[in-house]
């Protein structure tokens, strides 16, 4: 069995989500495995990963468009605002999503579903620089 690992690092463009799944997919193919489980962590508490639908960009607009008004940027509603209006619904939008995934590994390819994408879900207003890792295990 083999270990590897790196940190991704990306700068978004403020709230949304970016299609990683290219980006990913090419670092597996990289290290060479046909068996194995990736999983992947975002070191951040205000940004999130998930899989979504990747064939309509609709999907992701709406789902934005949800969780602005699920945790909208209303100081008025928080306590915690240390970072700007937007410090507090991030960090409730990204508890109610994933930090972390793990996906399998099977001949060589990652076993994503027909209509299935990594997104990395970013929650604050402006320009961030985040970090993900990788890491895979595997032969």
């Amino acid at each position: 069995m083999k270990q590897v690992n790196t940190t991704f690092r990306m700068e978004t463009n403020g709230p949304g989500l970016t299609d990683i799944t290219v980006d990913v997919t090419s670092w597996v193919q990289d290290q060479g495995m046909e068996e194995g489980l990736l999983t992947l962590f975002v070191q951040h508490t205000s940004a999130s990963l998930m899989i979504q639908e990747n064939a309509d960009p609709d999907v992701q607009r709406d789902l934005q468009t949800f969780f602005e008004k699920l945790s909208p940027w209303d100081e008025s509603l928080y306590r915690h605002s240390t970072e700007g209006e937007d410090d507090m619904p991030a960090h409730i939008r990204s508890a109610l999503t994933q930090t972390s995934l793990s996906i399998p590994l099977i001949d060589a390819r990652l076993v994503l579903g027909t209509w299935q994408g990594i997104y990395f879900f970013e929650h604050r207003a402006h320009r961030q620089r985040r970090n993900m890792v990788m890491h895979l295990y595997g032969n």
